[in-house]
């Protein structure tokens, strides 16, 4: 699969703001500063699409960006650690709640995590969240260009743990840097888009 023709389309700052689309929406979710943007811009191909910051907490709104007009990605605000006011934080909360529970357009759900780090108290919270909705979802495990081959296994371990995963579950380790673990992006992605179209 190739994500061609990727284009920023609008963003999204209330949940009543978010447009009406016949395309289906994937949606990327993940802390302040796991690399969200950085895992857009390297499966689209485009460096420039989602900005990238070193100041946690840049995304703000819900970004969609329309892929080839066949669907689209909707990068969520990041949780966690952003440095902001709690009215924000509060806005950001409300925005992502309404939009993951009641976006009919919404068919699946990369989650990304940080390969380096056992997975946070909001990491473990939105997978539990993502397992009793019943969406489907991809764990996407980053920045694993810095993890040496031979932790991996154990990293793998430590997340599968953590998360309360199981061998049915989607999961893959990706670097924006080499590229690794797109191709199962896509595949995920494909696969998803197959099933929204057998059930149209």
């Amino acid at each position: 699969m190739k994500l061609s023709n990727a284009k920023f389309y609008k963003s999204v700052y209330k949940y009543e703001e978010c447009p009406r689309l016949q395309q289906p929406e994937v949606a990327f979710s993940g802390r302040s500063n796991v690399g969200k943007s950085s895992l857009i811009n390297r499966i689209t191909k485009n460096k420039k699409l989602a900005r990238t910051s070193n100041t946690p907490g840049r995304t703000q709104s819900l970004n969609y960006y329309n892929i080839d007009d066949k669907f689209y990605l909707v990068d969520l605000p990041g949780y966690g650690f952003a440095n902001v006011p709690k009215k924000v934080k509060d806005d950001w909360s409300e925005l992502i709640d309404s939009y993951l529970n009641y976006r009919e357009n919404l068919i699946g759900i990369v989650q990304i995590i940080d390969a380096r780090h056992k997975p946070s108290k909001e990491d473990k919270m939105m997978v539990e969240w993502l397992k009793a909705s019943g969406l489907s979802f991809l764990i996407a495990a980053t920045k694993v260009d810095k993890i040496s081959n031979n932790k991996r296994a154990q990293q793998k371990k430590v997340i599968f743990k953590e998360l309360a995963l199981d061998k049915n579950d989607n999961f893959t380790f990706f670097s924006a840097q080499t590229g690794e673990g797109s191709k199962d992006i896509y595949n995920y992605l494909e696969s998803l888009l197959q099933l929204a179209k057998d059930r149209s």
